[in-house]
């Protein structure tokens, strides 16, 4: 490693002397190096002052002599080093691309041995000096530099020194343009699996905490006020359809993506004979992309995949701030064990669910990647732009957080159960059973809306008289309507109530039965578990 210095010093000459004194060090968003603050009541940052950046340049060049870029033939000036830092990409893709750019490499090496444009001793070269490279990165002795820019050329460059001339053969019929969106679907075709795991994860602790709570009847709500009485297990059944929703729209997002740019150059193709059906066949895509300008330039599968991401994000920030209502002495209707609570530094009484606040915070940061790169993509011209670099960065982090999103909501669900006493008690405020005495009158034969008006009239007595709808005598029903009878008990109060609900996908206990069971052998959940 050297450091490299340089100074800028025309905004230096104009600033007054007596404000370059001295000087506090802050990070710098722009450069991601420094910033200098001076020491005055309102801080002043100046546009350029003298500055040092370190830089690592590495390498066999020697202590001074920075490395000639793989494409510098044309230039006559070395890169400026705030250019160099401003540009370069290694810094946040090496980690996540290296391992998708060795092997989109071998693939493109062994279609090139194959249609003759290099010999297979080469190609039998270039293969085993990427297999080192892969095992230095493994086990973290590969030295990444920014001074070559990004993961592609850092690899083809340490394999340039490694082997020599047979590495300046590998970029043949190939443009960084679609390497990167090579590597970058092999990436976001992993990441797409490593997501669906998740998923299942969590809805087999869901479907497995409803098995737990057999029969608790809750009340359910609309615009927050309570409404019907449903079953725990239904509610919970919900999120579960939620989520393979999701995994359905990240199984399209993956069979969309799945397909190989790879050979498309820079824009135009190539007038090499190449076989690019050959390496998309061995990097496992299902067909290379038909045409080469729309190969390089289509970022549509990252804001697909970030698209899924942000839907998966909201179900699960839903489902947060449910846990969250139910966890507070309002509710009382969940209690997070402690491995999934956090106190206060404080108040000492305090068991806060924080996992689930963090779950509802972070989805902002999800939708936030998708609006980022939904901006960045908007006003670009056709093909490639270097804009599209900042494509990654809001790809791996939407990726990153919705899975620790999923891992965390999964925990949580292990760990929490219902206060069943307290849900019990609650049940008689608000009149849950009032829609299934429409219901009842509707049998009789009145029109919904009249048995609308008269349900809401009895209610209007209940709510004088202080009481339930169970509580009214036949007399007092009857003094209301007198088609009421003695069979109108049999559909009061929230037990009867949910008996009564029989329609496909209700909340009714045989209806919640068949779909646990459902559930249940889709994922492949045995009731003892």
């Amino acid at each position: 490693m050297i450091h490299s210095t340089f100074a800028a010093t025309a905004a230096t000459a104009a600033a007054p002397s007596s404000l370059l004194g001295r000087w506090s060090w802050h990070p710098n968003p722009i450069f991601s190096h420094r910033r200098f603050h001076l020491p005055i009541s309102r801080p002043l940052v100046l546009p350029c002052v003298a500055l040092e950046i370190s830089v690592q340049s590495g390498g066999a060049k020697g202590e001074t002599e920075k490395e000639s870029k793989l494409w510098g033939g044309r230039f006559e000036e070395k890169v400026n080093e705030l250019v160099e830092r401003f540009t370069e990409s290694i810094s946040f893709e090496a980690e996540e691309l290296w391992m998708h750019d060795i092997r989109g490499s071998k693939a493109h090496a062994n279609m090139l041995a194959a249609q003759g444009l290099m010999t297979e001793g080469d190609r039998d070269k270039i293969i085993e000096g990427l297999g080192v490279i892969k095992k230095k990165i493994e086990s973290g002795k590969f030295v990444w530099r920014k001074d070559r820019e990004d993961v592609h050329m850092n690899i083809e460059a340490a394999l340039t020194d490694m082997i020599g001339e047979p590495a300046k053969k590998l970029h043949t019929a190939r443009s960084r343009n679609d390497q990167v969106v090579t590597d970058l679907r092999l990436w976001c075709r992993d990441a797409v699996d490593r997501i669906l795991t998740r998923i299942k994860q969590l809805q087999v602790q869901l479907v497995k905490l409803a098995l737990r709570n057999d029969g608790l009847i809750i009340p359910g709500y609309t615009h927050l006020q309570r409404a019907q009485p449903v079953l725990l297990q239904h509610l919970l059944l919900s999120y579960v359809e939620q989520l393979e929703r999701d995994a359905g729209r990240l199984t399209n997002c993956k069979e969309r993506l799945n397909f190989s740019p790879l050979g498309a150059c820079a824009l135009a193709g190539t007038g090499l004979p190449i076989d690019r059906f050959m390496t998309s066949q061995e990097l496992g895509f299902t067909a290379p992309l038909r045409n080469s300008i729309d190969a390089v330039s289509d970022r549509d599968f990252i804001l697909e995949l970030l698209a899924a991401n942000s839907i998966t994000a909201v179900h699960l920030s839903r489902l947060g701030e449910e846990w969250v209502l139910w966890a507070s002495e309002e509710f009382g209707f969940a209690i997070p064990s402690d491995s999934v609570s956090t106190g206060s530094s404080i108040m000492p009484q305090k068991k806060n669910p924080d996992p689930m606040e963090l779950v509802r915070g972070k989805s902002a940061r999800v939708v936030g990647d998708l609006m980022s790169l939904l901006i960045l993509c908007k006003g670009l011209p056709s093909a490639y732009n270097r804009d599209l670099q900042e494509d990654k960065e809001p790809l791996f982090d939407s990726v990153k957080t919705i899975t620790q999103m999923l891992e965390v909501t999964s925990v949580f669900a292990a760990n929490i159960t219902f206060n069943h006493e307290r849900i019990h008690t609650s049940l008689p405020a608000g009149y849950l059973d009032a829609t299934t005495l429409a219901d009842y009158l509707v049998k009789k034969g009145m029109p919904f809306r009249t048995s609308h008006e008269v349900v809401g009239r009895a209610v209007a007595l209940c709510v004088a008289k202080k009481c339930q709808l169970s509580d009214l005598t036949l007399d007092d029903l009857c003094g209301i309507n007198s088609i009421f009878e003695k069979d109108v008990y049999d559909f009061l109060g929230v037990d009867n109530a949910v008996n009564k609900f029989t329609s496909y996908g209700s909340t009714g206990s045989a209806e919640v039965q068949k779909q646990l069971q459902f559930w249940c052998s889709k994922l492949e959940i045995t009731s003892s578990e």
